[in-house]
């Protein structure tokens, strides 16, 4: 699994920060999404569909690798 996310299109909302905080994190500043692993382990990756799929904007891309 890799992980992509679209910084610019992140509302801020925080779903994937609460579903993942070990693969996301939030901007102080902005709010916005940071990626902390764009490669989870294979334990977290039904918590990533999660989140991915709670995201609001759609920011958050997952891939096979």
């Amino acid at each position: 699994m890799h992980i992509t996310v679209d910084e610019q299109s992140c509302v801020g909302a925080g779903q994937c920060v609460l579903s993942v905080p070990d693969v996301f994190d939030q901007d102080e500043m902005t709010g916005r999404v940071v990626l902390l692993e764009g490669r989870p382990p294979a334990d977290l990756e039904d918590d990533v569909v999660e989140a991915t799929r709670a995201c609001p904007a759609q920011a958050i891309t997952v891939t096979d690798d």
